[in-house]
């Protein structure tokens, strides 16, 4: 930190002198009477918050120097950002982090814009635009027992500008560039168009339309590092020399394109070659958003209201693999019913995944498009042979015949690799080809009754005036269109092709009650069912105090349960993924693969244990006499599967608080939240074989070899329960003048691991996070300017791509504004990660530097 803090201190100097002029009373007032919705599906008072839950206000979006307000959530206090692409990025709170994090909901006016056959979001394809946000509500933590949409590590609600409150045209381009410095790409442009128009067309209605247009040149994963290091440990290669290499972001040359081959006597792990990441993707980032809403005054405060959003996008995105999303269409019908008494939502989301594909099974088919294994391998082992016989070592032996097996192998960049990338591409087969071809869509409709508020309007209610009564219900359906590799219809005597769904309903009832002289208590009691297909009924119990001994200080506490049921790609997954094939964990999807397959962990440590055996035998034993006797010494590594069908994933959660507005004027916001999680069982991925016999006495022969056994990967429940626990502290300072200052830190950290079989999810989350920001709308003669710093610490990543330490890192976000009242036009020069200090936010994924932009915006 020691090479920017001085001219950090020389750009506030400004900004603090500033702070000297007169208070502006009417905003500090605003301040204090923010309200949110998302903590209890009500509209109360942020100080009375039953859970923790930020917010980001317009006047904060408006000053961030993020390039994107959704860029800006990272600083929010509690979130923890991970940056799978430049347009995919993911939240999340309080642990267990992955890059599709199907544990956390991401709502827009209340409508959940997952993708969903994925389960969760892919960024915000689907959400609005910097000019059409009103205000962004985070809930870190579960909201499971209110919402019931998977929401057990936290929610986040974007509020958008109502039309007849917001009318005008809005126009906004920001021009940038990105990879500065980046030794594996020249600088590249980005560019970002949006377009806001809204009219009321009389007092009844009002309607808007919204568009964006964004181009750059996404985040390059260029991570070199080896994953299977001591492969052949054993036999001194390590390094370059290590035949079976297989780097972070090379794909190719995983476990499944591997085999061991005997050669002079010894047993070497031998991997295809493969091809990096940036060979076999284009990094041009398109998206295309667009959306248009009609709005209808009803009698008594009430608005109906249609939304269409639809998008397009070229991407990178990532779950177990890295996937290049080519053509991607999201679209999205809703219609709003929004009152202080009644609130309903019917909404059909529909996905297509167009021209996509998987970077992995496209690298090893292109491979094998050219040679297959078996004659690989063949010309392999003959090109050792003969480098041996003239004298090479062995180190260069390999190195020889690797460059003997892969004569005429596709090179990048020429046409006939081009040629084969996209005939791959277009093979809906990953054993062949690499296709993500998939149809999905999801059919939500809710309601929710403010049952006390109907009372008392309609002048008859039987409860006191303390009491408070909210009752809602829900439905989901989702609907497949099987592509025959990535899901199947599995229900006994249909067919494969016929459409295939899987249904969700659930409700709550919510009591609360306010009590003591002054209301000084607040009380809340919740109990929502769910009733899943393949699952019975679970209930979710949620209860909440907010103690408030005067209007300025809030004690909170709140116990709840949440659950979170499997996707449709955890339950109905049918994939052949580089010859492992992935099925879902309900038992219509795969009985009897659970009861007959062994753990793969234990048969890489069987055959580890065999090669070893093999090549420290200096007997005259033939060959096939030392494998034989391997087997026999070593069968004892080999272990059942232990795990069965899935079940859905459960939480408890017990969270205290204190918020407090201090200072004459509350010019300063304190909160402060400590949290207690346990976790049963976690929904995660097991890869598990099974031997093609049926003699268990010949299981071991079986397995030690690739071609007699059938791989399997799984979804299951680990068998552990994880306890999980941190807190946060947050401070918000507006000074006289308008200088905003805000600091944050969070804590998290997995607190053990009871029976832990390994299998559960990582925790994928650094023990700290800090945020410091610094703002000013109107410093100087409509000057403004925006700061914003992030660090957190180094921490252990565990993922089905690579396990181990991510390093710690800091940004810095800067940005310098100038308001022209005349034509109402607002110039933003700003900047991500000024410093250009290149990092990843997670192993495996792209490394992420600088963005600069010059932002005008019009009319906002």
């Amino acid at each position: 930190m020691r090479d920017f803090t001085r001219p950090i201190i020389l750009l506030l100097l400004p900004a603090l002198a500033a702070a000297q002029t007169p208070a502006d009373t009417a905003r500090r007032t605003q301040q204090l009477g923010e309200v949110v919705v998302a903590a209890s599906r009500v509209e109360e008072s942020i100080l009375q918050s039953p859970v923790t839950v930020e917010k980001l206000t317009a006047r904060q979006l408006r000053l961030t120097p993020a390039p994107t307000f959704f860029d800006a959530l990272e600083h929010v206090k509690g979130v923890q950002m991970i940056t799978a692409s430049l347009g995919f990025r993911v939240l999340n709170a309080r642990g267990f982090a992955n890059t599709t994090n199907v544990r956390f909901a991401q709502l827009v006016d209340g409508i959940d814009n997952q993708a969903p056959h994925i389960g969760a979001p892919i960024g915000n394809v689907l959400g609005p635009s910097d000019l059409d946000v009103q205000a962004v509500e985070i809930v870190p933590g579960t909201a499971a027992a209110l919402y019931g949409l998977n929401s057990i590590n936290g929610l986040a609600n974007i509020s958008t500008r109502n039309p007849f409150r917001s009318e005008g045209l809005s126009v906004q381009q920001k021009v940038g560039v990105n990879h500065l410095n980046n030794p594996y790409t020249r600088a590249r442009p980005y560019s970002e168009t949006a377009v806001r128009y809204a009219k009321a067309l009389s007092e009844k209605w009002a309607f808007k339309v919204n568009g964006t247009v964004l181009r750059g040149y996404d985040w390059l994963a260029v991570d070199p590092t080896d994953i299977n290091p001591r492969g052949n440990a054993t036999t001194g290669l390590l390094g370059a020399d290590n035949p079976a290499r297989d780097p972070v972001n090379s794909y190719g040359n995983e476990s499944s394109n591997r085999t061991t081959l005997l050669l002079g006597g010894k047993s070497y792990q031998v991997a295809r070659t493969g091809y990096e990441e940036r060979d076999v993707t284009d990094y041009h980032l398109r998206t295309l958003r667009y959306d248009a809403a009609l709005h209808y005054k009803l009698p008594g405060a009430a608005e109906l209201a249609y939304t269409y959003r639809g998008a397009h996008l070229d991407n990178v995105y990532q779950r177990s693999n890295r996937f290049r999303l080519d053509d991607y269409r999201l679209q999205q019908h809703a219609f709003q019913l929004t009152g202080p008494v009644v609130q309903a939502r019917v909404y059909l989301t529909q996905e297509n995944t167009g021209r996509s594909y998987n970077l992995r099974s496209a690298a090893e088919n292109l491979d094998r498009s050219f040679k297959t294994d078996a004659r690989w391998n063949q010309d392999y082992t003959a090109a050792w042979n003969a480098a041996v016989q003239q004298g090479q070592s062995v180190a260069q032996a390999h190195a020889t015949a690797r460059q003997a097996a892969d004569a005429g192998r596709l090179q990048p960049g020429t046409p006939a690799f081009e040629q084969k990338l996209k005939e791959l591409s277009d093979i809906n087969n990953w054993d062949q080809g690499a296709a993500l071809r998939v149809q999905a869509s999801l059919l939500h409709a809710e309601t929710q009754l403010n049952l006390s508020e109907a009372l008392r309007r309609a002048g008859r209610s039987a409860l006191p005036a303390w009491v408070d009564l909210l009752l809602g219900a829900d439905h989901r359906t989702y609907f497949i269109e099987p592509d025959g590799n990535y899901f199947i219809n599995p229900e006994a005597g249909e067919d494969p092709f016929s459409t295939l769904t899987y249904g969700k309903t659930g409700g709550f009832v919510q009591a609360g009650a306010r009590l003591l002289p002054g209301e000084k208590l607040r009380l809340t009691a919740t109990l929502r069912a769910d009733k899943n297909d393949y699952f019975t009924a679970r209930f979710t119990p949620r209860f909440t105090a907010v103690y408030s001994p005067t209007g300025r200080h809030h004690l909170r506490t709140s116990f709840q349960s949440g659950y979170r049921y499997p996707s449709l790609f955890e339950g109905f997954s049918n994939v052949n993924s580089g010859q492992v094939k992935r099925i879902g964990g309900l038992r219509v999807m795969s009985a009897g693969v659970f009861e007959n397959s062994y753990l793969r962990s234990s048969i890489d440590a069987f055959n580890a244990a065999v090669t070893a055996a093999i090549n420290a035998n200096t007997s005259a034993a033939s060959a096939a006499e030392k494998r034989r006797l391997a087997i026999e010494q070593n069968r004892g590594l080999l272990r059942r599967n232990p795990y069965t069908y899935l079940r859905p994933e459960h939480v408890r959660a017990l969270e205290v608080g204190y918020k407090a507005a201090l200072l004459p004027g509350g010019r300063l916001l304190l909160d402060a939240d400590f949290y207690y999680n346990a976790y049963r069982d976690f929904i995660a991925q097991v890869e598990a074989y099974v031997p093609k016999t049926n003699n268990p006495d010949s299981a071991a022969i079986y397995l030690s070899s690739r071609a007699t056994q059938n791989r399997y990967r799984l979804w299951t429940n680990a068998q552990s329960r994880v306890y999980t626990y941190g807190g946060s502290l947050g401070l918000r300072y507006e000074a006289a003048g308008g200088l905003l200052a805000g600091a944050s830190a969070t804590y998290a950290r997995l607190d053990r691991t009871e029976s832990g079989d390994g299998l559960e999810d990582g925790f994928n989350t650094p023990r700290w996070m800090l945020n410091a920001s610094l703002s000013h709308d109107d410093v100087w003669r409509r000057l403004g300017f925006g700061l914003n710093y992030h660090w957190q610490a180094r921490y252990f990543s565990q993922t089905f791509l690579v396990t181990g330490t991510v390093p710690a890192y800091h940004t810095l976000d800067a940005q310098l504004s100038y308001h022209l009242p005349t034509p109402n036009l607002r110039l933003k020069l700003g900047a991500s990660n000024v410093l250009n200090n290149y990092y990843v936010s997670y192993l495996g994924g792209p490394s992420v530097g600088g963005l600069y932009y010059l932002s005008v915006t019009y009319g906002l």
